[in-house]
């Protein structure tokens, strides 16, 4: 039998192939000849105390065979059930995997997206980062891939009980991504990658018989009795469905009260707001891999920061390392930040949300009550942004030490956001507690990682798009909506996903959940 082993490294050794080999006979006391194949299962980069890989590697001995490792293969699907067709609307990772587990269960189907195709996207995209016009339906949040397409592509989840995230990464390998995603225990694709992996996702689908629809905008659901027997388009175009699948976006506020008027409930839920900090990238790379840093070649430095703060949680949000700051708004008179990297990580920047987390009580105490105040305080905040950065999306910025010393910031360092940032009193713009909540933490955060609240550090406004506050109410049994019971919420806009993979896994369950009432 082989034998799993779980060995700490230095990078020379874990990046050589012989010398890791060479460590690995030592761990077990055995010789050369008596190790025929070492596979490595896991690796994590632990930057401590000193730069460490910890690997969990696979040895076969002498006489044992080597299973080999075969590639994720493309899904295959059966033939396809006569009926009408469960309509998911939105084409993100909730609804692109909910539509190829549905096919697998031999379920029709069909997605309809708001949005245009991944590449059609691309120079919308374009626009927006060079002259700050925004295509309210196509932009870093609304088109086929969903939000995290064009922002980024990280991978990793907290959400492990949610249901298996290597069928997730597996599916995403079958398509083209890098199998090194399912070996690192932080995965990331990267925004140049993932456009080619969302269209041959299309292609499968395509195999599959399930059809997108793109620019075709939800308008209602169409209502008799208890359940929803279509879905009606901006266009006028009416589509009879078996089940609906909501599987908007956090961004699709229209949504929500479409969702509202079909008789679904609707709750307020926590999310979180703030800024997002950009440093120079070697500032990051001395302070997380101290002497280190430049002596292995070792990917742009991470890190991941947390205070509590009046009872509240302060925390750093998709952490860009190598990466950039994007306009993220749908809205032509919002401003919205947020970050994204290309595979190679090779910005000279850094940047991160940092970011306050709030309570529906925190939100109505502001005057924004009821199921959707929280997306009202995101709205207003948007537009008190883009009034501060005069137009063209423009963002208001700040430098970090002056942000944090309650200063005017008289210049600006440099800046990776593409539409130009402009000086403002960040502290303005934000509910006082909030702001007052982010000075506390960054000072602590200076105090943990060693020239973090540097002056050369740029405070830019608004992350506010962190998560959906507002869920729309399921069971969690049948995951259906109890008003309307084929109508599943689902994904980030629905309120129950937080990031590519626990969208994804989210759309697997409800396809699941769907299949189970087909076979009843």
């Amino acid at each position: 039998m082989p034998r799993d082993l779980d060995l700490a490294v230095r990078p020379d050794v874990a990046l050589d192939p012989g010398a890791l080999r060479a460590a690995a006979i030592r761990a077990i006391g055995g010789r050369p000849e008596d190790v025929v194949e070492l596979r490595v299962l896991k690796r994590t980069l632990d930057a401590r105390r000193g730069v460490r890989y910890r690997l969990r590697v696979r040895v076969w001995l002498a006489g044992e065979a080597a299973a080999p490792d075969a590639a994720p293969a493309l899904p295959t699907f059966p033939a396809c059930r006569p009926g009408r067709p469960v309509v998911i609307v939105g084409a993100g990772p909730a609804g692109l995997f909910a539509a190829l587990r549905l096919a697998e269960h031999g379920i029709p189907a069909a997605v309809l997206e708001r949005g245009k195709p991944v590449q059609a996207r691309r120079r919308d995209i374009a626009l927006l980062n060079r002259e700050g016009l925004v295509n309210p339906e196509s932009n870093y949040c609304f088109g086929e891939g969903g939000a995290g397409t064009y922002s980024d592509g990280k991978l990793y989840t907290r959400a492990q009980k949610r249901g298996p995230v290597a069928t997730v990464l597996d599916c995403l390998v079958a398509h083209g991504a890098d199998p090194e995603i399912r070996i690192e225990a932080r995965p990331h694709v990267g925004s140049n990658r993932l456009p080619k992996i969302v269209t041959a996702i299309r292609a499968t689908l395509a195999r599959a018989g399930v059809p997108i629809e793109f620019e075709a905008r939800l308008r209602e659901l169409v209502v008799r009795g208890a359940a929803a027997e279509a879905v009606r388009c901006a266009d006028g175009r009416e589509l009879a469905a078996s089940a609906v699948v909501l599987a908007a976006g956090h961004s699709a506020r229209d949504v929500h009260a479409l969702a509202a008027a079909a008789g679904l409930e609707l709750q307020a839920k926590p999310f979180a707001l703030g800024l997002r900090v950009e440093h120079p990238q070697p500032l990051i790379d001395r302070a997380q891999y101290g002497p280190d840093a430049g002596r292995f070649p070792l990917p742009a430095a991470a890190y991941r920061l947390a205070a509590t703060v009046e009872e509240r949680g302060v925390f750093s949000f998709c952490m860009c390392p190598g990466g950039w700051i994007v306009p993220a708004t749908t809205e032509p008179d919002a401003v919205v930040v947020n970050g994204m990297s290309l595979a190679r990580r090779d910005s000279p920047f850094a940047n991160s949300g940092i970011v306050v987390a709030l309570e529906p009580a925190d939100v109505a105490a502001l005057g924004f009550a009821g199921p959707t105040g929280g997306a009202m305080l995101q709205a207003e905040i948007e537009r008190r942004a883009f009034a501060s950065g005069g137009g063209a999306q423009v963002a208001p910025a700040q430098r970090l030490t002056d942000f944090i010393g309650g200063r005017a910031s008289a210049d600006l360092p440099r800046c990776s956001y593409r539409p130009g940032v402009r000086p403002a009193r960040l502290g303005e713009l934000l509910p006082p507690f909030v702001a007052d909540r982010l000075r506390a933490a960054l000072r602590r955060f200076g105090r943990q990682l060693r020239g973090f609240d540097t002056r050369e550090a740029i405070a830019v406004g608004v992350e506010t798009r962190s998560s959906s506050p507002v869920r729309i109410v399921r069971d969690p049994a049948t995951l259906a909506a109890p008003a309307r019971p084929n109508v599943y919420p689902c994904g980030e806009g629905a309120g129950y996903a937080g990031g590519i993979v626990s969208a994804a896994l989210d759309g697997l369950a409800v396809a699941d959940a769907i299949a189970r009432v087909w076979r009843g």
